[in-house]
């Protein structure tokens, strides 16, 4: 795995070359271009830091063809200066993408230099000083961020303590730990079985747990690491055969999208050497094999690596994993007992450059059957997905014209051999604002609308609407049997939303103008090489294409199937047989 490491990182330090402004007179002159804007940034992934760590890396690694390589090292010299120019008065960063004088992205940056800075500290040359005095001037004027600077989101809390933490153990500076114990003192927001706020299996769990490692060392609280025990316990269940993270129901920009174990890497490998785990280890050899380089400035692998030489001996192997398993998460959480105490919060459900999260702990079902891998979801659009080898079929939803849009589902109990769940909606009407309650605005020559206290208006005729679904394993695949009775004559669609990359094919159906299938009866078929799954149970009870606030997803093959209310519908999902019966 070392080896192997070593070499990705070479190549992506020749990218980085290629891509370094060298021209004295460019603004971004010592920066590298991000290739996707032409624009050389001052961030955590995209940003020359990341370049840096790739060649910080290669210099001091005597396995590396870069090792104390002249030129490399003027490289770096001048990307050092570059990031002293942009770094702005107060010590923050603006990381290109938004978060302008941005606290929180500025810590990533510092969780990162910090290990390069370190790194390079270590190695007797005496050439690298320009370059250490750069880039310690560089973290020690974020120092006044740091202790003052807030966050937007649950996880910027930890990867601010992280930041404290290295800047504490590089300066000594005691309110570093003053400001990150603020952070702390605020509790540690995951569930039992695992799960942090943002269900973000593909970018943010990863964050959360590498950064509470290096805080629980940095500030002397091994208690921190607890937490991400939980969560790697967790990921154990939540990827695909083929190395595909379980994306379907997270709250953050890594909803739907395909991502790989690499960011799992050093969580992995730093709780597996510590606590000799062999399914840590098995997870991090997993990790392991998906790295394309060492990774972004703030999780940089080979540095830690080469900062911690016994993590190089980590040794484990996919086999201890399972691959027959089913698992519902978060099912003894008591999720309403939680957010039944929002109101009293004082917040009154609002919180500005963020949300509040509240699917936070909402159970999810994860089975495995060897090639076959099915998730089972609430509080989400889709509530049923499904691996089967090549096959994707990326998510199942019931979309209405009730409140429009998709009707996502609350609660989830388990059956003899499959999941029920239940979904409810509530719409209603507002009445006139009470005459006591009325602005002046509302007698003058103009009333505004946003000047109407709206808070008083008396709710009328609201109608509630309850959806209900049982998904349950069959012999050859699952069964998914919908229910709904009021009000009447709600126009109903149910999407099946396929990958791209497989072929569909159908007895009775049309295709709508943007390319979906309006499947009306007969069997329905998708297939991707050897693997395929069929349905059955086609309807077109109306004939919209669209439901308004449903919108599909681009780059998918997408099958719907339109139906009124009351409805009592069936599908039928047969998986092909050489993978149905594996295991």
């Amino acid at each position: 795995m070392y080896r192997q490491m070593v070499d990705s990182n070479d190549r992506a330090a020749e990218r980085g070359m290629d891509r370094q402004m060298l021209d004295p007179e460019n603004r971004y002159y010592g920066g590298t271009i991000d290739p996707s804007t032409g624009v050389a940034w001052v961030n955590h992934t995209t940003g020359t830091p990341t370049d840096m760590c790739f060649w910080g890396a290669a210099l001091s690694n005597p396995d590396s063809k870069y090792y104390r390589d002249e030129a490399l090292l003027e490289r770096l010299r001048l990307a050092t200066e570059f990031v002293l120019r942009k770094q702005h008065s107060d010590g923050s960063i603006s990381p290109g993408w938004t978060n302008y004088h941005s606290p929180p992205d500025t810590a990533f940056v510092v969780v990162g230099y910090s290990q390069l800075y370190q790194l390079l500290s270590q190695q007797d040359w005496a050439p690298l000083k320009p370059v250490l005095d750069n880039m310690r001037l560089f973290l020690e004027r974020t120092i006044p961020t740091m202790l003052t600077g807030g966050c937007h989101t649950p996880n910027h809390r930890w990867v601010l303590c992280a930041a404290l933490g290295f800047l504490h153990e590089i300066f000594g500076i005691e309110e570093a730990v003053q400001r990150a114990e603020q952070w702390l003192a605020e509790g540690i927001d995951i569930t039992p079985d695992g799960e942090w706020t943002e269900r973000s299996n593909g970018i943010y769990n990863a964050v959360s747990d590498i950064m509470l490692i290096h805080a629980a060392r940095l500030l002397d609280r091994p208690e921190l690491l607890e937490p991400v025990r939980r969560n790697l316990r967790m990921m154990v269940y939540l990827v695909h055969p083929a190395g595909e993270i379980v994306t379907d129901y997270s709250g953050r920009q890594d909803l739907g999208s395909i991502h790989d174990l690499s960011s799992y890497y050093l969580p992995y490998a730093i709780l597996a050497k510590l606590d000799e785990d062999p399914i840590f280890a098995g997870m991090a050899a997993w990790a392991d094999s998906t790295l394309t380089d060492p990774g972004v400035c703030s999780v940089n692998a080979l540095v830690r690596l080469l900062l911690e030489p016994e993590l190089q001996q980590t040794e484990g192997t996919t086999d201890a994993l399972p691959d027959h398993y089913e698992v519902m998460l978060n099912e003894h959480f008591a999720r309403e007992n939680y957010v039944n105490q929002m109101e009293n919060a004082g917040h009154h459900g609002r919180i500005s450059y963020s949300r509040m999260h509240t699917d936070f702990g909402a159970p999810v079902a994860r089975i495995r059957d060897g090639e076959t891998s099915v998730t089972v979801m609430t509080e989400v659009p889709p509530f049923f997905a499904l691996r089967h080898g090549k096959v994707r079929l990326l998510a199942v939803q019931l979309a209405s014209y009730f409140n429009p849009g998709y009707v996502p589902m609350q609660h989830m109990t388990r059956l003899p051999r499959g999941y029920q769940l239940t979904g409810e909606q509530k719409k209603g009407y507002n009445g006139p604002v009470p005459t006591a309650d009325l602005p002046a605005s509302a007698a003058s020559p103009i009333s505004p609308w946003y000047l109407l206290p709206h808070q008083t208006r008396a709710l009328t005729h609201e109608q509630t609407f309850r959806v209900g679904a049982e998904v349950v394993q069959s012999e050859n695949g699952w069964t998914i049997h919908l229910t709904g009775e009021e009000p009447q004559d709600v126009m109903m669609q149910l999407s099946f939303v396929f990958g791209d990359e497989g072929e569909l094919s159908y007895e009775d159906g049309t295709v709508t103008s943007d390319g979906s299938v309006l499947w009306k009866s007969g069997k329905l078929r998708y297939s991707c090489g050897d693997d395929w799954l069929e349905l059955d149970g086609g309807e077109m009870g109306h004939l919209a294409a669209t439901v308004r606030e449903a919108k599909m997803p681009e780059k998918c093959k997408v099958v719907l199937v339109n139906f009124m209310t009351p409805f009592d519908k069936t599908i039928q999902i047969t998986l092909s047989p050489s993978l149905a019966k594996k295991g």
